[in-house]
């Protein structure tokens, strides 16, 4: 009898608690329908069809190589995998992910592996792959890539009310790091002299530290190759040093003195084509000495390009 009363109690405590979750549900559903480039810098990777030409690397990859440049040059869609340092580096994470993000039946494929001393380093006292910092890269959690809206996305790895998705969506003006559909991450900030100034030193005293902390890490190179293993049956691989500046190249030349030719001996091996533009780190402008302008970008991206023709 007592069972029954508190069954009883129970159900009638759903059928009063039921609209008020199916309104909260719907709400979010409404509101999650508005993320776009605007929501985050990852959102959108996870929100487009599966490409079949693909960009990889860091954040330097990710502003410096324009998909739509690529395009009308290369006459096919592009779409730029690429995170940072911290979420998206070679590594096993970045393999898994690859596999599903690209789409399965891509046969004739150009991929583009950009490359820098920090995506294939790591923090010397780091002794597990538990510890390893893309452990908690959204590219660790995600299943699904190419939903739109991408709720599942939204549940794990948007942090911030989901009130700002609306509020702050691309129809009111695009934020300063807006995600393209294709995966461009463009950034508009100040590129005042002195504006730059202030954000190179700061990039300055960044990669020092890191340059202190972080050796070339033989996990991370066998993982680069093993993505390009996986790669090579389906199409074009391309490997590309993107150029920082200056005081950023002497960090990277000072501490790694040898990395292009490392990049040289990966890519004769496979064998594949590697592109470095590392020396001509003047003919570009950069917004913080780590990350190339936007309009540096597209002159950088139609040499891609260039390259790409001239070795097909």
């Amino acid at each position: 009898m007592n069972l029954f009363i508190s069954s009883f109690k129970m159900k009638r405590f759903l059928l009063k608690i039921s609209p008020y979750l199916l309104g909260i549900i719907l709400l979010f559903a409404v509101l999650g329908a508005f993320a776009d480039g605007n929501t985050d810098d990852n959102y959108r990777h996870f929100a487009v069809p599966k490409p079949q030409n693909i960009i990889l690397g860091d954040s330097r990859g990710s502003q410096a190589v324009i998909p739509d440049v690529l395009k009308s040059k290369l006459s096919t869609e592009f779409d730029n995998f690429s995170l940072n340092v911290v979420e998206s580096p070679y590594g096993k994470v970045y393999l898994e992910a690859l596999k599903r993000k690209l789409d399965p039946e891509t046969k004739n494929g150009v991929f583009i592996l950009t490359v820098d001393p920090w995506n294939l380093s790591l923090n010397k006292n780091i002794k597990s792959k538990k510890e390893y910092p893309e452990e908690h890269s959204p590219l660790k959690n995600m299943h699904f890539y190419n939903w739109s809206p991408n709720y599942e996305y939204l549940l794990k790895n948007y942090s911030r009310s989901w009130f700002k998705i609306y509020l702050e969506r691309e129809e009111t003006g695009k934020s300063n790091t807006y995600l393209h559909k294709n995966g461009w991450l463009e950034v508009n900030v100040d590129m005042n002299k002195d504006s730059v100034a202030v954000r190179e030193k700061n990039k300055i005293e960044f990669y020092n530290k890191l340059a202190s902390k972080n050796n070339l890490s033989a996990a991370r190179i066998q993982a680069f190759e093993q993505i390009i293993n996986y790669l090579t049956p389906k199409g074009k691989v391309f490997i590309v040093r993107i150029p920082a500046s200056k005081s950023i190249t002497d960090i990277e030349n000072k501490k790694y003195p040898d990395f292009s030719k490392l990049m040289n001996e990966i890519a004769n091996k496979n064998p594949i084509k590697f592109f470095d533009f590392s020396a001509s780190y003047d003919k570009y402008l950069y917004t913080d000495g780590n990350h190339m302008y936007k309009e540096s970008g597209k002159v950088f991206s139609s040499q891609i390009a260039d390259s790409i023709r001239a070795n097909q």
